[in-house]
């Protein structure tokens, strides 16, 4: 594990030095999301709200990984990444990668898990005997940091599993083909999943242990300082969208928008985010979130990666990896 993050870190940080990559003329941005992940913001995506807001082109492009999502940043082929996971963009933060978080794009106890395969009959009371079996992992998301956590929590020693890099719709198809034993992920390919294993945790189970799950929106820390405003107009429609869902005033009519745009169906659609929480830009400035959890709990993932070998070391503090300046300015204070 700690070879293949090693290669994604280094990845990251290879274009840093390029800051002619972040100085566009801004005529177009380009922005990162999932497919098979139902947000709100899809269907501002899908009218146009965000070329709007902003006044230029935004350009979508869609990645399996929150770690592809760095790379991308680090390149400068990617301004904004919506809903990475914290603990792939602690992975690059702490290789020396300049980007920062401006959002917190979702949260989602139950849509990011481990499923054991059925015909093992493993559950939570006999995780023990998940020692020396082989486990698909996506490595350096949200995901591996679940898993990690919750193989510590089961005492289950990391040097006994087999652990094969790959993202969740490859671990569905490896889940269910026999040819792993248990799979970790989120979004449609924990779904799939689930139809041929159980979990070993529920999400309520997972945050009293203190295993928090959720995304964030990030940007190039260049990019955030050179354009403050408009990444503040990109979260202002992100949170109209978000209180638009959570009122329930879009109904069935938004969900349908949000199914298509993400490449699900619409039942698919709404129990995937059914299981998801989009707090308001006041509930994201205060200490639960960007007002100072956020960071802690960047700094607790990253030594549980140092702790595991997956990563060298981890930053003193993520403080700097935090800029609230644009949630500020679309929240009007």
């Amino acid at each position: 594990m700690k070879k293949v993050l090693a290669t994604i870190a280094a990845t990251s940080v290879l274009a840093l030095s390029s800051h002619a990559a972040l100085a566009q003329d801004l005529d177009e941005i380009t922005v990162a999301y999932f497919l098979e992940w139902p947000l709100p913001m899809l269907e501002s995506k899908a009218n146009g709200a965000y070329d709007e807001a902003l006044g230029l082109k935004v350009n979508w492009v869609s990645f399996e990984t929150g770690t592809a999502m760095s790379a991308a940043m680090a390149s400068g082929d990617v301004q904004i990444a919506v809903s990475q996971g914290i603990p792939p963009f602690v992975v690059a933060a702490s290789a020396g990668q300049a980007i920062q978080v401006v959002d917190v794009a979702v949260t989602y106890s139950e849509n990011d898990n481990c499923v054991v395969r059925s015909d093992l009959e493993i559950d939570k009371e006999t995780a023990s005997e998940l020692a020396g079996k082989k486990v698909a992992v996506p490595l350096g998301t949200a995901a591996h940091y679940g898993f990690l956590r919750q193989m510590d929590h089961f005492g289950v020693d990391l040097a006994s599993l087999e652990v094969v890099d790959m993202a969740p719709p490859e671990g569905a198809a490896a889940l269910s083909q026999g040819a792993v034993d248990f799979a970790c992920g989120y979004g449609g390919g924990l779904s799939r999943m689930k139809e041929h294993g159980n979990v070993l945790l529920t999400g309520a189970e997972k945050e009293e242990l203190g295993i928090l799950v959720f995304d964030v929106t990030s940007s190039p820390e260049a990019f955030v300082s050179e354009n403050p405003d408009l990444v503040a107009k990109f979260l202002s429609v992100t949170a109209a969208a978000n209180e638009r869902w959570n009122s329930g005033a879009g109904g069935d009519e938004m969900l349908g928008v949000i199914a298509k745009e993400s490449g699900m169906d619409l039942e698919a659609a709404r129990g995937a985010i059914g299981t998801m929480g989009f707090p308001s830009i006041g509930e994201q400035l205060s200490e639960k979130w960007l007002g100072g959890n956020v960071q802690t709990f960047m700094k607790g993932v990253a030594d549980v990666f140092v702790s595991a070998g997956s990563i060298d070391a981890a930053l003193g503090s993520y403080e700097n990896s935090v800029n609230v300046e644009p949630m500020q300015i679309a929240g009007g204070s």
